[in-house]
């Protein structure tokens, strides 16, 4: 079946697209450089997936988030995950009224569009297991109750790497409800000029405006479920996938010694979202091979887990996928 011409279409994502490029603009204001990290995010709204960011402390993700939220007309709350959070401050909890002789609902900050959830690795698994209901169910439970979360929802995390200090591993159910996990680089000379230049400055910041309605990300969403992805690069993400866990039948039998996991099927979901959206942004309605090599880093790094072997070695999930993406034709 091949791709058949749809002209009103290809108008509709081109007008989408302008918008999504004044927004960009609209972010830049704000932050410099960090063109990956604002594309991923915007990736994360378009498709309803939920994006981890990881880098060190000082490389402006709490910044972009809040940013991006700004650019966008939507709820917008910031939850700082620290050792002694309890489920409670991130859900809401029942309150006894006097007057009433009744408890009643208090909604916690997770009752909001966007949620930054800062340093999510800092906090203990009960807090993680209740935001993972709200991440993957898009509701929460408060006392007997169930409440239905406003959409769109979407958790963007931000963690500090293991490393540091007084952190805890993400569950590994946890960490593969995200859709991508994108590593945050440093900026490079001209980019950390111009921070410095606008940051050691102590007058008013720029004002940013809201860009994208609620509307338009449900139309984007729309749009992109449109778009042509051909039965091939189905395939291709699928043999992508089935080759992250059976290496050895993908003439790969060097990978099998490094691997504990490979990839679950939610992340063919992803690479299959993600890819027709970074079509969308370049302004197409059918996905391309390069579309999806581009996303796979970032929604598989965090999805194939290897084991001690690998560490020792010094061979990470990121050289795992370049090796797939280099092996597995087309």
């Amino acid at each position: 079946m091949s791709h058949a011409k749809n002209p009103e279409l290809e108008k509709q994502i081109k007008q989408a697209c302008e918008l999504v490029h004044t927004a960009e603009k609209e972010i830049g204001k704000v932050v410099v450089g960090q063109h990956k990290m604002v594309n991923r995010l915007l990736i994360g709204l378009f498709t309803n997936g939920h994006i981890l960011l990881e880098g060190v402390p000082g490389l402006a993700k709490t910044l972009t988030i809040s940013t991006l939220a700004n650019s966008l007309k939507l709820n917008f709350k910031r939850i700082q995950f620290t050792p002694d959070l309890l489920p409670a401050d991130l859900i809401g909890t029942l309150i006894y009224n006097q007057q009433t002789s009744a408890f009643e609902v208090k909604k916690g900050p997770i009752f909001a569009n966007i949620i930054l959830a800062d340093e999510i690795n800092r906090s203990p698994a009960k807090v993680q297991s209740a935001l993972l209901e709200a991440m993957q169910e898009k509701q929460v439970t408060i006392g007997e109750q169930s409440f239905k979360l406003d959409l769109p929802f979407l958790v963007l995390a931000t963690q500090n790497p293991l490393e540091q200090e007084g952190t805890y591993p993400l569950p590994e159910a946890q960490v593969d409800r995200f859709m991508m996990k994108v590593y945050v680089q440093y900026p490079n000379f001209g980019e950390e000029k111009e921070i410095m230049r606008r940051m050691a400055y102590t007058g008013s910041r720029n004002e940013i405006h809201g860009i994208l309605t609620k509307e338009n990300i449900f139309t984007i969403r729309k749009l992109i479920d449109q778009i042509y992805l051909s039965d091939k690069l189905e395939d291709y993400i699928l043999h992508l996938i089935f080759a992250s866990r059976t290496p050895e039948q993908y003439k790969l039998p060097e990978l099998k010694k490094y691997l504990a996991f490979g990839a679950s099927p939610r992340a063919s979901i992803a690479l299959n979202l993600g890819a027709k959206c970074v079509a969308f942004m370049n302004g197409r309605d059918f996905v391309l091979p390069e579309d999806i090599k581009e996303i796979a880093q970032d929604v598989l790094n965090h999805r194939i887990l290897l084991n001690y072997e690998a560490e020792a070695d010094g061979f990470t999930s990121h050289l795992f996928i370049e090796k797939l993406l280099k092996t597995i034709p087309i």
